[in-house]
């Protein structure tokens, strides 16, 4: 009973803080988004170290001016996201989403989406995402998306009622691989954020230059059913509000004549590849913050090493 107490005090005061941003001018909310990031940016903040720690993984050779900045762009970034998801539903229709959104290289997406074939959308913690699948849906294109259920039950619903306004379905990644087996059997689209780490047993790859952990799951999605599988990425454009949506790039199991698709880590890496291109141009617009590098196990280690020993022979 307390603890639930606790769930609906927090889901009180989430909501109280969506109703005020929703009445927010986007230019307030951005001038606001840009205080609260320069105290977010600070020494010894909030996730600080985690972002830190990431600095010196990808950006080794940057000054601590240069970290300093990103710090306090990126959060901006994410404060200003918070307030993008919160406008959507009162400001983005089926007769104004073409003013707000621009989409590049869409005719390679909606081919994949319109075929009688399943479908696999691969994205990150790279702009807003979530927008991006309330955007997909909102155009007539259903996908189903596996997500972590969280802790407060009042707060998920709420979440999983804005993701499923127009199709967005939401699927709990415990458990979940035989029924993602029969929507893809079915011909549907799947959608996944594939920067998650998977442990010490999940497939290596390169991302951003750093090995990183990946699930196998997305890899074996498309390879077991068939499907095509796209890398898309929804950044901001310039100002509140303003996307770019893009299909980086797509691979189809059918059609691989360059064979990145003969095997689960071919796959895996090509896809971080793809990431990393969409990451290039914002890269502000990342999750820094994010736990997505952590330390490889001594036998994955060991693996890759013999893996490099062996190119080099």
């Amino acid at each position: 009973m307390f603890r639930k107490s606790i769930d609906l005090v927090a889901y009180g005061v989430a909501r109280c803080l969506i109703a005020v941003v929703q009445t927010m001018p986007l230019d307030m909310a951005d001038s606001f988004c840009r205080v609260l990031a320069a105290c977010l940016s600070m020494p010894g903040a909030i996730r600080r170290r985690t972002f830190d720690k990431n600095m010196e993984l990808v950006f080794p050779e940057s000054t601590g001016q240069q970290r300093q900045n990103l710090c306090r762009a990126m959060w901006h970034h994410l404060m200003l996201m918070i307030c993008e998801i919160a406008w959507a539903q009162r400001r983005l229709h089926l007769v104004n989403w073409t003013k707000v959104l621009r989409i590049r290289n869409n005719r390679v997406m909606i081919k994949h989406l319109l075929a009688e074939r399943p479908a696999v959308i691969v994205t990150g913690h790279f702009g807003n995402f979530e927008v991006g699948g309330y955007l997909v849906g909102l155009m007539g294109f259903p996908t189903v998306t596996i997500a972590r259920r969280l802790d407060n039950e009042p707060l998920h619903r709420f979440v999983e009622r804005f993701r499923g306004t127009h199709g967005q379905f939401m699927v709990d990644k415990e458990g979940c691989a035989p029924l993602i087996d029969r929507h893809l059997s079915r011909k549907g689209a799947l959608s996944l954020l594939a920067d998650q780490h998977a442990g010490d047993k999940g497939c290596w790859s390169r991302f951003l230059g750093v090995d990183a952990s990946c699930h196998k799951a997305l890899a074996l999605f498309s390879l077991t059913s068939g499907a095509p599988m796209m890398v898309s990425a929804t950044r901001r454009a310039g100002r509140p509000m303003y996307f770019e949506a893009a299909c980086i790039a797509a691979v189809d199991p059918q059609d691989d004549p360059a064979g990145i698709c003969s095997g689960v880590r071919t796959l895996t890496q090509w896809y971080n590849d793809q990431m990393a291109v969409a990451i290039g141009p914002a890269v502000e617009q990342y999750w820094w913050v994010h736990r997505r590098w952590r330390p490889k196990p001594a036998r994955a280690a060991a693996q890759s090493a013999q893996g490099a020993a062996a190119k080099a022979a």
